[in-house]
This record gives C-alpha cells, structure tokens and sequence, in this order.
C-alpha cells in the first residue's frame, strides 16, 4: 500500500495535491496540481478525511445549518411576505415549494457536497467543465446578498447600543423632538418611530439619485458589522464553528420568551387569527409563487453554495437524509413559530392603536355634535352607532372606522417591520429598554448565523479556484470583508435603504431560482439521476423513493421554469418601482426606476 503523503502547514479543506510527487516519495520530472476531492471518475486521495476540514461533532454541524437556515428571514421577511402576500394564504405557496421544491433541493446539495467533499465551484466543475459557471453565479448572489444583509446588521447595532436606557421615556424613538423646528413638524405628522428610523437612524434622501454622503454613524457601524463577521469566519469552521452554539441557541431562548408575554397580551389572538386568515385570491398572482420560493431559498439558504460547502465537512458516511428532514421540519415550524410571535406583539400593538384611534374620533364626534357623541362616550357606543353614521359626515372629517383589521395590514412595512412597527409595540412593553435588548440581540444573533453560512459558501467557492488555494484563508477572507466593506458604503448614503431594497428584491430572487434549476438539472440529466440516487444510497444505506425521484427529475424542475418565466413577464410589464421618503408629506411615495419609456 502507498504510504500517505505528510501533511505540511494547516489544513482548510481546500488543499491541492501534487502529481509530481511519487508513492515513494520522489520526484516526476513535470508537475501538474489537481484538487484533491472528487466524484467517481475524478482523482482522489487514499485518506480525505485528513486534507478536509471537518466539524469537531454532529451537534456543532446541527447548530451550524440551524445557524445558518434560521435568520433574519424568519423574523423580517417572512412576516412581512405573510402581509404583502395574503396572510394566512401565503403558507400555501410556501409549504408546497417547501415540499416540492426546498426539501429535495436541500438533499441534492447536501448530498452532493458530502460526496465529493468540495466546495460549489468544485462540484460542479467536476460533474462538467462546463458547468463551473453555476458556482460562480451562486458566488455572484452570494456577494449580492452579503453584501445587504450585513447592512441589516448594521442598522441592528444601531438600534442596539441606542436601547440601553433605563426607562421606556428615554427610548429615543419614544417620542418626537421638542425644537420648535421643522424636526418636530415633521416628526409630528408621522410618528415617533417613523421618524426615528428615517431621520436619525438613516437620515434618508429624498430619491435614489441624490443620496448624499455616507452617514458617519452608519458606517461606522457598518465596519464593526464586517470586522466581527472577519474574526469569526476567519479560520472557516474552526473559529465559525464555535460561536453557532450561541447564535442558534439564544434567538428560540428569546422568541419564547416574547411568546410567553405576547399571548398575555390584548389583541394577541386578533394579530395570530390575522396571521392566518386566507386571502386566496393573492394566489392568482405569480410575484405571490415568486416570493414563497424565493423565501424557501431564503430560509433554507439554497442556491448559495453554502449548504455544499457545509456538507462537504461530514464524513462520507454522514445520513444527510435525515439531516435534510430534521433540518427542513425545524426550520419550517421555527419561521411558523416566529411568525406568531410576531403578530401576536402586532397584534397587540394593533389593540393600542385601535383604542388611541377610537379616543380620538369620539373626541371630534363629540365636538362636532354628530350620532350623540359625547367626550364620555364609551368605546363600545362608538362600534356600535360609528357604522350608522352619514357616510358624507365620515369623509368630511376623514374617520377611519378605528378597526383591528385595518390596523393590522397596515402595520408591515418592508424593512420598516422590524425597526418602526416592532420598535413601537416594544413601547408599550414594560420595561421596554429590556425588550428592546433582548429583541435587538436576537436579531443580531440570527444575523451572524446567517452571515457566517453565506460567507463560508463564498469562500469556500473562492478557495476552489487553484490560485487562491496558495494564499492563507484569513488573508482571503480579510480581502473579502474588505471589498464587501467598501463596496456596502452605498448602502450608508440617504439612498441606503432604497438601494437595499434594489438588492433584496432583484439580486437574491430570479437569481436563486435560476441556480437552483440549473443546480437540479446539473445533478439529474448529466451527473445522472442512478449516479446520485446510488450515491446516496451508499452512503446512508437509504435509497431515494419514488417522490424524490419525481421531485428531482420533473416537479422540481417544472415549477422553478415557470415561476422563472411567468415573472420575468410580469417585470417586463410591470416597471419597478421603490419606496422613497418625502419630507413634507411625510410618506413613502412610489418612484419609478425607469423614468423614461421608449
């Protein structure tokens, strides 16, 4: 038997092999270096295991994909995607491409990085030659998409160091300046939330096209966002490895915790029964279709090349079947779980502002001598004659009806839903600067595990690349935070937010879709389905059934291409548009991109 080859420097999993270099141990006279790990028909080492980093247990590998699929997504995007997508409706989508589309996906990768124990670029380079650029374009949206998401992470440092206060009055979003100024006039047409989050926090532009300086404070906690995701993905899973135990652990510890409290609260069970309520002709819209498996995408972090790169670090003979199903069950019910958590606090949030809104049109009832109103009228005198009003009285003096409902579809507002609607509710919370921590250090946390899983996938790609191999990983990996760093300064400008929005919904959304079909028929039509399914099987000793068969070769594939085709056909006739702070209505109004048509 050869003797295995001495192990020189440290060892990152992804080391190159000489072909100069003889069992014996001498030299060939002409060299040529190939990567070490690969499929059947590719060269590989006697002892892989040595040359790839690995994970020091299977709990560290659970926390790392928990860590990873769990993020902000669930807290932010899902919620949000539940209001703009027909509530309870919206679970419809998402749980068939959970099912049909997210869950064999999520095995073909996982599968498929254990087999050949490489990184994106790396497997698909070795299925064709040809297919490389798949891993690049995987690195391509994985930049995009690190490159905002951190910017979210910036503006939870904010928020963060700005909640450690003693009493909810010294909350600085509690209430609105007292300058006498324009400040307070603008501020005062809002709220004070509102306010806060677009004046202090991103003092926003007027458009995209004047966005102004960088803001100070913003990047400053945009480089302490980059310098601590650096340190810890700096080593890969040797330093990443060690900090999952928290990010993945403590976000449920504070979930129930505001699950606890918020059931308690009023207007509780209105916010959940909201959550739920179907509004099933949302489903008749493709951009619905669109974002449930663009939100898949998200919540299990498919197409970006990181659940290849972290299942590339299990031995060969890890079950990632049952990793697969473990992870996709926890990752689903955890985004169910938040999301009742969340509108369980809005739903109360919604609750006060139901009775500030009653207290005040009884008041201008009562003024203008309408239905018998009087300053004592009770709230439930004004639900029961307010629907028995002139309909010409109601307009004149702009009544809204002061409903739950009403309240509630107003009260997600893109980025806004964490750090205006959120934020608000945690006021009337007591002691809300405590709240506001634990709420803010969750998001951090599910933040970083998120980053820690995009940035690995990165470089993990980069590292495929045989000149990069040469170079040490936290000198790549400093570079990389760098570049991102410098390039995410955009995002500090006035324009910031409206630039994050560009991203988030153009970079991260067709993208995926499109890598991930070419991901799936990569692996069926030419790497081959037999291949995969006996690779599988000699690993786990599992055998894919027929639904994976179906879902992998036809179902898959099919839903993907027409969610691709049917909204590239709704954004060529539909011109894109984004949110843009006007202050002197003090709204958001709706600017087009394309402000010329030829």
């Amino acid at each position: 038997m050869a003797a295995k080859a001495e192990a020189i420097g440290p060892r990152n999993g992804h080391e190159l092999a000489p072909l100069n270099a003889r069992a014996d141990g001498s030299e060939r006279p002409h060299g040529v270096t190939i990567v070490l790990q690969g499929s059947r028909g590719s060269l590989q080492r006697e002892a892989p295991d040595d040359d790839r980093a690995a994970w020091s247990g299977k709990l560290q590998f659970f926390l790392s994909i928990i860590g990873y699929s769990v993020g902000l997504g669930n807290i932010w995007r899902f919620p949000y995607l539940c209001q703009q997508n027909g509530g309870g409706a919206f679970l419809i989508p998402f749980l068939i491409m959970l099912v049909l589309e997210g869950v064999p996906l999520f095995l073909i990768e996982m599968a498929i990085g254990q087999k050949m124990r490489l990184g994106s670029l790396g497997v698909w380079n070795t299925i064709h030659p040809w297919l490389g650029g798949i891993g690049i374009s995987s690195c391509m949206v994985t930049l995009f998409v690190a490159l905002y998401y951190n910017v979210i992470i910036t503006w939870v440092f904010f928020y963060l160091f700005n909640s450690i206060r003693l009493t909810a009055d010294q909350l600085p979003w509690s209430s609105c300046p007292q300058d006498n100024g324009t400040a307070e006039l603008e501020c005062s047409k809002a709220s004070a939330t509102v306010y806060y989050w677009y004046r202090e926090a991103l003092d926003a532009s007027p458009n995209i096209e004047e966005p102004g300086v960088p803001r100070w404070w913003i990047v400053c906690y945009l480089f302490l966002a980059w310098v601590i995701v650096f340190f810890i993905v700096m080593k890969g899973i040797q330093s990443s490895g060690k900090v999952v135990y928290f990010t993945s652990i403590f976000p449920y510890a504070v979930l129930t915790i505001f699950f606890v409290r918020g059931i308690t609260l009023p207007g509780s069970s209105d916010g959940i029964w909201h959550m739920y309520k179907p509004k099933l002709e949302k489903l008749l819209d493709p951009t619905v279709w669109l974002d449930a498996a663009t939100q898949v995408f998200y919540s299990f972090g498919l197409a970006f090349g990181s659940l290849i790169a972290f299942g590339s670090y299990n031995p060969p003979n890890n079950n990632c079947v049952r990793d697969v199903l473990l992870v996709s069950v926890c990752n689903a019910l955890t985004a169910i779980y938040a999301s009742v958590v969340i509108f369980s606090i809005l739903g109360f949030k919604a609750y006060t502002m139901v009775e500030t809104c009653i207290t005040k049109e009884i008041k201008i009832l009562a003024r203008e001598h309408i239905g018998g109103f009087t300053v004592n009228s009770t709230e439930d005198y004004y639900r029961e004659e307010f629907p028995l009003l002139n309909s010409t009285a109601v307009k004149a003096f702009n009544l809204t009806g002061c409903t739950m409902s009403k309240q509630l579809e107003e009260a997600a507002e893109g980025t806004g839903l964490a750090f205006i609607v959120f934020t608000q509710a945690i006021l009337k919370l007591t002691p809300a600067p405590f709240w506001s921590i634990i709420f803010f250090l969750m998001l951090l946390s599910l933040g970083l595990g998120s980053q820690i899983g995009i940035m690995e996938g990165m470089l993990c790609t980069i590292f495929d690349i045989d000149f990069f191999k040469r170079l040490s990983k936290p000198v790549i990996t400093g570079v990389v935070c760098g570049f991102c760093f410098l390039v995410g300064l955009i995002f500090t400008t006035g324009a910031g937010e409206y630039w994050l929005k560009m991203f988030d919904s153009f970079a991260g959304t067709i993208g995926l879709v499109v890598v991930a079909l070419l991901e799936m028929v990569a692996v069926m039509y030419i790497y081959g389905h037999e291949r995969f399914t006996n690779d599988i099987y000699e690993m786990t000793g599992y055998r894919p059934g027929l639904y994976w068969q179906i879902t992998w070769r036809y179902v898959g594939p099919f839903i993907v291409t027409c969610i691709l085709l049917s909204s590239l056909v709704f954004m060529l006739i539909n011109h894109p548009t984004y949110g843009a702070w006007d202050a002197n209505e003090v709204n958001l109004l709706r600017i087009f991109l394309l402000m010329y048509t030829y």
